[in-house]
């Protein structure tokens, strides 16, 4: 067979277009390989596109390193991937997935759409295998809901937190805000010993994967203001207004 001939074949393999798109989605289906780096790496890796005729696939990690060929320091695709959980419900708020890993939760979002949803949480765990577990997340499902119709419940149910050594000290801040409070970004950041770093503290709550669970929502601007909510204003003044009633 001649390269232009192992080329063609290579482009016409469906793995071929995940690897140009860089499809997350097929994180875990396959990796391949690129003979002149003898490197191995994930579809979904940021690394230069290599040329058709220098690629091979592989099933699996160990198939690719029983070739010959090392994982990629970029993309670490020996690494394995984390299967997570999740169901969707209905709240007064909207729609509501909750997903789990065996560590504990690990996202919630509100939205108006399932399949947005979905794709907002791949998008936040672009290498983890997703997987609906209706049942399995019933109990979560309903604490959550529960907070959002009824805040003056704690929500006591384990958390996975995923981020940088800052967010988590962040987001570990904002649960230690009581239900009915509310504290300034700068507030906020003075009670962390860094009164320089209100941005830093806004995009830390910006980047907050648990909706309700770490209360995000009860920061706001130095003159009041509610903008700035992952989830929307309106949603954000409801979870408040709850609260002060509670």
């Amino acid at each position: 067979m001649t390269l232009s001939d192992l080329s063609f074949d290579i482009e016409r393999d469906p793995r071929w277009t995940a690897l140009c798109t860089r499809d997350r989605s097929a994180n875990g289906r396959f990796v391949y390989s690129v003979n002149t780096t003898g490197v191995y790496c994930r579809p979904s890796c940021a690394a230069r596109r290599p040329l058709p005729r220098n690629v091979r696939f592989h099933a699996t990690p160990d198939d690719a390193e029983r070739a010959g060929f090392r994982a990629c320091r970029r993309c670490h695709p020996h690494q394995k991937t984390q299967t997570i959980r999740f169901a969707i419900g209905e709240s007064s708020l909207g729609l509501v997935l909750v997903a789990s890993s065996d560590a504990g939760l690990r996202a919630v979002l509100f939205g108006e759409d399932a399949g947005e949803l979905v794709r907002d949480l791949q998008s936040r765990l672009p290498d983890a295998a997703l997987a609906v577990d209706a049942g399995g997340e019933q109990a979560t499902l309903d604490a959550v809901v529960d907070c959002i119709e009824a805040p003056h419940l704690a929500f006591d149910q384990p958390l996975d937190l995923q981020g940088s050594s800052f967010q988590k000290k962040v987001w570990q801040a904002l649960r230690r805000i009581p239900a009915g409070t509310t504290v300034s970004y700068g507030e906020l950041a003075r009670r962390l010993g860094v009164p320089d770093s209100a941005r830093a503290i806004a995009a830390a709550c910006a980047a907050n994967p648990l909706a309700v669970a770490v209360p995000c929502h009860r920061v706001i601007a130095a003159d009041g203001g509610l903008s700035g909510y992952r989830w929307g204003v309106a949603r954000k003044r409801a979870l408040l207004q709850r609260e002060a009633r509670a």
